[in-house]
């Protein structure tokens, strides 16, 4: 049990693998929610606003809350344990950095607001379409960069 409580991953390979392998699937579901969510609620404004608010002249609904809820559900799900697997892997290799809080920190708030700034959306204003946007590309691309940061620092020998 040394390996857990060094963090010198120099002697322990097979650790690095692991959280090697655990960045790259959290590098997968990634890439595969961005595709989910432009599939669900939509690719560009338009379409967005388009499946949250209906569209009268083409007779579209909007989404059924039900389905909007579960969405959410799910979203904050995934979200806290993508997050919390990347901010202990990041935590562990990058104590050491003044700038290492400011970057979790950033990153639980952008990815904790997209779901709620979607529900927002959903019951208040169009203007929370952007801000569930910027927040959710943000929380991506942070964890996608964090990501990567992470498995360079994993040296695989």
């Amino acid at each position: 049990m040394k390996f857990l409580v060094t963090k010198d991953l120099a002697h322990s390979k097979l650790l690095a693998y692991l959280m090697g392998s655990v960045v790259i699937a959290v590098l997968i579901y990634l890439v595969l929610d961005v595709v989910l969510h432009s599939y669900v609620v939509g690719s560009d404004i338009a379409s967005i606003k388009s499946t949250l608010f209906g569209n009268t002249e083409t007779f579209e609904e909007p989404i059924l809350i039900d389905s909007l809820l579960l969405q959410v559900h799910i979203d904050f799900f995934m979200t806290l344990f993508a997050l919390l697997i990347l901010s202990s892997i990041y935590i562990r290799l990058y104590s050491k950095t003044s700038v290492m809080k400011v970057v979790v920190h950033t990153l639980f708030l952008f990815g904790l607001f997209a779901p709620v700034f979607l529900l927002m959306a959903y019951f208040w204003s169009e203007i929370f379409v952007y801000m569930w946007i910027v927040s959710f590309m943000l929380w991506h691309l942070m964890a996608f960069v964090l990501s990567l940061i992470i498995f360079k620092r994993l040296n695989f020998r």
